[in-house]
């Protein structure tokens, strides 16, 4: 019985010997992984961000308390969201993640969009918040990935090409800056069905060419008719 314990300890003290050793080792391993470096950042964009250590994720943000964007005569505060930001987050090997929501008026999304996707950003959504606002608020999400002081580059661009329309147009444009379209137009859709390589349909002087697809879905296959189309 005696020898039977003996075994019991020396096996079992190994074994906790073992895990001190790596709960020891763990937390040096934790605290020699490199700090995020958000200096880059904040030269780049010019603006002072803050650091959320829980998750790693080091967040800039640029308020626009000049949009004047008002539901029914109630201007919107900041607070509900009028406020552009980026947020950066390290993706290894020495490359950094953002992503990015940018509040624009109408006659800002074109150019702003144009911007990030010059500088090697990608524009995930365009959608809007609010019904009834005057002037039409949108919020233009963007995302990249790369060095971060290129993409804190890119994204101060983003930030600033609203300003530079406000600047030169001070009240918000409510319709194109192009002609109308006229009332009546003519169209010639067989040169589009060669490109495309689809028939189309002429309606009104519009052409359209609908191409289709298919999948599946809960096992069903879906097609050009149910909409699975560009």
């Amino acid at each position: 019985m005696l020898k039977i314990t003996t075994l019991a300890l020396a096996l079992w003290a190994p074994a906790v010997l073992s895990g001190s050793a790596q709960a020891q080792t763990q937390p040096q391993q934790q605290a020699q992984a490199p700090a995020f470096d958000t200096a880059p950042i904040e030269k780049a964009t010019g603006i002072k961000g803050t650091l959320n250590q829980k998750e790693n994720v080091f967040k800039v943000s640029k308020p626009r308390p000049n949009m004047n964007a008002a539901i029914d005569g109630w201007k919107i505060p900041p607070f509900m969201g009028i406020g552009s930001w980026a947020a950066f987050t390290p993706a290894g090997s020495g490359q950094v993640m953002v992503m990015g929501d940018n509040v624009l008026l109408e006659d800002e999304v074109a150019a702003t969009m144009r911007t990030a996707l010059d500088n090697g950003l990608e524009v995930t959504a365009l959608h809007n918040h609010f019904f009834y606002e005057q002037p039409r608020v949108f919020f233009m999400h963007i995302s990249g990935m790369g060095d971060a002081a290129k993409l804190g580059t890119a994204v101060k661009k983003v930030l600033d090409t609203p300003d530079g329309i406000r600047a030169s147009h001070a009240t918000p444009a409510t319709k194109y800056a192009t002609k109308p379209v006229p009332a009546e137009s003519r169209i010639t859709g067989a040169p589009l069905e060669a490109i495309l390589g689809g028939k189309g349909e002429a309606s009104g002087g519009m052409f359209k060419v609908t191409l289709g697809r298919e999948t599946k879905m809960h096992g069903m296959t879906m097609g050009n008719a149910m909409g699975v189309n560009t």
